[in-house]
């Protein structure tokens, strides 16, 4: 285990060192592209600490100027990338995978927020359990995001009474990242997987006995912690309906899972953009945006409390997190392919999920899998080569799925729901932990013992 975690923080600070000392013209097998200089990942590193230490150190400032420094950041590099790299390439299909990201985000968030659902009836800690489960299920149907948002201000509601931190911290756990490891559709990086040619029932094939004792494990210390709450008492009675409304809107989020696959790289005959950041199927995400929210039922949005601020903060904050980014991935992948052959699937799960925590799981997913499919001189590139090697050996690919979904809970920025989550709860009135607090009273303790036991189960 030691030596798995030195190899995982080896692989970044080995092309920090190493990187300034590549040569300009790198073999095509290990990179297809100019390495960045090491000094370059700095504007990620600040992003990521004034991410932590904004809201708590200088609340007002960070609340009105956040836009301004993570788009800044992101300039800073992507001036160098234009300016002294000459690389478009990388910044446009980091702006491609950008639009994707935010279109499926911003279709998902607001085709839901158009669905009401009122439990009338007393919550405790094995309903809230069910509540979870149903949830977790369900987020491998219409994405984590989608699942998120349908679902947590119905659990607020739910728990009134009894709302603790714990609660949603718990939700994002289950519900925004570990539940959506069974289909492409249930989290981005499975998605840009079967965009590049893994099949669409491996994953649910592959990890479904991984998955299940994973959110177990995680429900079961939610029930014994829960289960020590006794909240508030109250003499109010329930009728033990269900209510919902907005029905149209599972029409709108129907058409956005539809739209998922209407891609040039899934459908032959899907007419692509090119040389535009965005396709047929980010234009019809867009359009139920606008759609969806121009015929929401208005008494529903106020219900919910609806607005765009979740979204907006998730739209600011990833702009700059995804460009800034772009030089760590490129160092990250270098090292990872050079050094892929003392690489196993124990590192591969461990590195992957490592990255994952604080780098988009969806890049750092494609990222792993460029460098396992590597050991044997294959392309991530070419769709035949990725299916080869789900045949060839799917240990490696099983590792760096599970690592990518389940890591994404590991803190506030590994996984796009996690912050619009953290963002509705707090305008409900719920004090949410700092984003340090979040890693070391609760991901830490719960969620790292958790993967540890998955890693000793099937990947050691």
């Amino acid at each position: 285990m030691k030596r798995i975690l030195f190899t995982v923080f080896s692989l970044f600070l080995t092309s920090v060192v190493n990187a300034a000392d590549v040569l300009v013209e790198t073999p095509h097998d290990v990179v297809d592209h100019v390495l960045p200089n090491p000094w370059m990942v700095l504007p990620f590193i600040v992003l990521l600490l004034m991410i932590a230490t904004g809201p708590i150190f200088y609340k007002h400032f960070w609340e009105h100027h956040y836009p301004k420094i993570s788009i800044l950041l992101g300039i800073v590099t992507a001036v160098y990338y234009a300016g002294v790299l000459g690389d478009t390439t990388s910044l446009l299909h980091t702006a491609a995978e950008y639009i994707s990201f935010i279109a499926l985000l911003a279709s998902l968030f607001v085709a839901s927020g158009g669905i009401l659902i009122k439990v009338d009836r007393k919550s405790t800690p094995l309903f809230n359990v069910i509540f979870l489960l149903i949830g977790s299920v369900l987020a491998n149907i219409i994405g984590t995001t989608g699942a998120s948002m349908l679902l947590i201000r119905p659990f607020i509601r739910m728990n009134k009474d009894r709302i603790k931190p714990y609660h949603i911290i718990f939700f994002i756990f289950s519900v925004s990242n570990i539940g959506g490891a069974l289909t492409p559709i249930g989290d981005p990086p499975l998605f840009l997987g079967f965009l590049r040619g893994v099949p669409f029932f491996w994953v649910i094939v592959n990890v479904w006995y991984i998955w299940i004792p994973a959110l177990l494990f995680v429900l079961v210390i939610f029930y014994i912690i829960d289960s020590m709450n006794k909240g508030v008492a109250s003499d109010a009675t329930y009728s033990g309906r269900i209510e919902f409304k907005g029905l149209k809107n599972i029409a709108y989020l129907a058409i956005i899972i539809v739209s998922v696959f209407i891609d040039p790289a899934v459908i032959s005959w899907v007419p692509s953009l090119a040389p535009l950041p965005f396709g047929i199927r980010e234009i019809i995400m867009m359009s139920v945006v606008f759609i969806a929210y121009r015929t929401a039922d208005q008494e529903v949005l106020k219900a919910n409390e609806f607005d765009f601020e979740p979204i907006k903060e998730v739209a600011f904050l990833f702009v700059g997190i995804f460009i800034t980014m772009i030089p760590a991935l490129q160092l990250i992948a270098y090292e990872a392919r050079v050094y892929s052959d003392l690489l196993n699937q124990g590192t591969f799960y461990w590195a992957t999920g490592t990255l994952s925590s604080f780098l988009d799981n969806a890049p750092t997913y494609l990222n792993f899998l460029s460098a396992a499919m590597g050991k044997y001189a294959l392309d991530v590139n070419i769709k035949s080569d990725v299916m080869e090697f789900v045949l060839h050996d799917d240990v490696y690919l099983r590792a760096i799925s599970v690592a990518a979904v389940f890591f994404g809970a590991m803190t506030y920025i590994g996984n796009g729901p996690n912050f619009m989550v953290k963002s509705i709860s707090e305008r409900a009135g719920i004090e949410m932990p700092s984003f340090f607090t979040y890693i070391v009273k609760y991901s830490i303790p719960v969620l790292l013992p958790v993967f540890f036991i998955i890693y000793l189960l099937f990947f050691r």
